[in-house]
């Protein structure tokens, strides 16, 4: 997945995580080629057949790592009149919009992975998801910033920007969740691979 408005990658790197939020495997926009093992994401259909605008729900599994790409967050308990308990998604680090992570069900029990997705320059576009299609992903939130649950969920969607973080001596341009107006930086080149043969070092 290409971000049009900076031309970089959607990467993670296996085991190098956040230093804030969740403290899960960091995700973030990176100038190497698609054909880098970081910037390479499985994706699943929930029909296991074809992605159709409007109707499908998808996951993007990073391949080096087989993490999912998610929205996580914490369950705090705390006491009083008895235990009480509220959820709330995760900070990411420089923006302070939703962090954006890769995780699996084995390390955390409270995280979001099925994206839906949109055509970013066609309104109601029908048909198939196709290589070179530019969209905008979002996922469902079921809990509001104050760890409500949201009756019917509220949507974020995936954007990358200029803004930095740093991760030990090295810098990262952050990807995030967020319930804004729509912009450039909202859009993604979907760049489909139908086959290679990848050697992870």
């Amino acid at each position: 997945l290409k971000h049009v408005a900076t031309g970089k990658y959607l990467s993670s790197i296996n085991n190098l995580s956040y230093n804030t939020g969740s403290s899960s495997q960091l995700v973030f926009a990176a100038e190497n080629s698609k054909f880098s093992p970081n910037s390479l994401w499985r994706i699943k259909f929930n029909n296991n057949e074809l992605a159709t605008y409007g109707s499908t729900y998808i996951t993007l599994q990073h391949v080096r790592s087989n993490k999912f790409l998610v929205i996580n967050y914490g369950k705090l308990t705390y006491y009083y009149s008895g235990i009480n308990s509220e959820y709330c998604y995760h900070k990411s680090p420089s923006a302070n919009h939703t962090e954006v992570s890769c995780d699996n069900i084995t390390n955390h029990s409270y995280w979001v992975k099925d994206w839906e997705f949109n055509h970013a320059k066609i309104g109601n576009h029908q048909g198939f998801l196709k290589s070179n299609d530019i969209i905008n992903l979002r996922i469902k939130k079921f809990y509001d910033n104050n760890g409500a649950r949201c009756q019917d969920g509220q949507y974020e969607f995936l954007r990358s920007h200029d803004i930095q973080f740093t991760v030990g001596n090295d810098t990262f341009q952050e990807i995030v969740c967020h319930n804004e107006r729509l912009g450039g930086n909202d859009e993604w080149c979907i760049e489909l691979i139908k086959q290679h043969t990848w050697t992870l070092i």
